[in-house]
């Protein structure tokens, strides 16, 4: 597999290795990509219980016009 960088990006993963963070550039992008797994999973649970929260929640009064109404009128505010 081969995987390009930015140069940013790059740099980086060096400064990580540089420092003694990590023993190789593998290590940092194995790390980074366990974190996003991570992350990834907390953002689509927490999206899930909004959604459910939502689902459960009293049924709305308001038109999704009214909404889209009042979200306008906040904007120009």
């Amino acid at each position: 597999m081969n995987i390009s960088f930015t140069l940013k990006q790059e740099e980086y993963i060096s400064s990580q290795v540089k420092q003694g963070d990590y023993q190789n550039a593998s290590e940092v992008v194995r790390d980074a990509l366990r974190l996003h797994e991570i992350y990834r999973h907390k953002v689509i649970e927490d999206l899930r219980a909004e959604i459910a929260k939502g689902w459960e929640g009293p049924t709305s009064e308001r038109s999704v016009k009214d909404i889209i109404k009042a979200k306008t009128a906040k904007r120009e505010r």
